[in-house]
């Protein structure tokens, strides 16, 4: 009797919660919605206008459009390949290792991507510059920084490195050291546990951490403009000629800059969807 009045009981909230009309999860609903619709309207908006009145395809051969990208696309390249020298044997230190200060050291790898672009072009100016910090070592050397080529490469790997190394750190922490330690009783060396286990198994940490990077990079504006100019053909960027087409009252050349931009940055999070995709279908095969 008393589990049937229970049940009863039970029954009868159940269709109350039925009955009774959802506004809690229409009202969240209906804010997601419009959430959403914020933040892509306007990317979707631009790059419609662009493909539409025909912009886009015409920026695709204007020498300013082409010279920025060819920049971008070399200055990138090469701000991976100075991020990877460096901040893969960092990734590494701070994922293994414990010392004294490794959290300074942290806080100091954080730090840019929470700094304002133009704050971080501007440390950049007074410690390499050449009145900066290091500027009186580098005339005597006979090497200028500031806005060459150079300057955009260490600005954009100033910006973005952070996000490799951290992505590369939670890679190389999430491998298991028994593993590691299984190849060192064999024989192996530390180089050649890190070729064999360590990397490949957080191949995909590291790769997400270089698209992100490279994306990062590719955005950077503020702290090119402040470190390396923006001198059209030698260090004018793509996002720098948005800003300066977008000046000089080119809307069309501006917004079809901007859209190669957002193609690119679209790409890049595709790349690393599929990358955690990837590595969420492996770890589902080793269960």
């Amino acid at each position: 009797m008393a589990s049937d009045a229970i049940s009863a009981g039970t029954l009868r909230v159940i269709r109350v919660r039925r009955a009774a009309p959802p506004w809690g999860r229409l009202a969240v609903d209906g804010l997601a919605v419009v959430a959403a619709i914020f933040l892509g309207l306007p990317v979707a908006a631009l790059v419609i206008r662009t493909i539409v009145d025909g912009s886009l395809a015409h920026a695709l051969t204007a020498v300013v459009v082409l010279q920025a990208l060819a920049l971008s696309l070399v200055t990138t390249s090469l701000s991976l390949v100075v991020t990877i020298a460096f901040g893969l044997p960092l990734a590494y230190v701070l994922a293994r290792r414990r010392f004294r200060g490794s959290w300074f050291v942290e806080v100091l790898v954080d730090l840019p991507i929470v700094l304002p672009p133009a704050v971080a072009g501007l440390a950049l100016l007074i410690a390499l510059g050449r009145r900066g910090l290091l500027g009186g070592t580098f005339q005597l050397l006979g090497i200028e920084i500031p806005f060459t080529p150079f300057a955009v490469v260490l600005a954009q790997t100033f910006v973005s490195a952070p996000f490799f190394i951290l992505a590369a750190r939670t890679g190389i922490a999430g491998v298991s050291r028994d593993l590691e330690d299984a190849a060192r009783v064999d024989g192996a060396t530390e180089g050649q546990v890190f070729r064999s286990i360590t990397f490949p198994l957080a191949g995909t940490a590291i790769a997400a951490g270089l698209v992100m990077t490279w994306a990062r990079a590719l955005g950077e504006f503020g702290a090119t403009i402040m470190f390396a100019g923006n001198i059209e053909g030698r260090t004018q960027t793509l996002p720098l000629v948005v800003y300066s087409e977008f000046q000089g009252g080119e809307l069309d050349a501006s917004l079809a800059a901007a859209a190669i931009l957002v193609v690119a940055a679209f790409g890049v999070l595709l790349a690393v969807r599929l990358l955690h995709w990837k590595r969420v279908f492996e770890l589902r095969s080793l269960g």
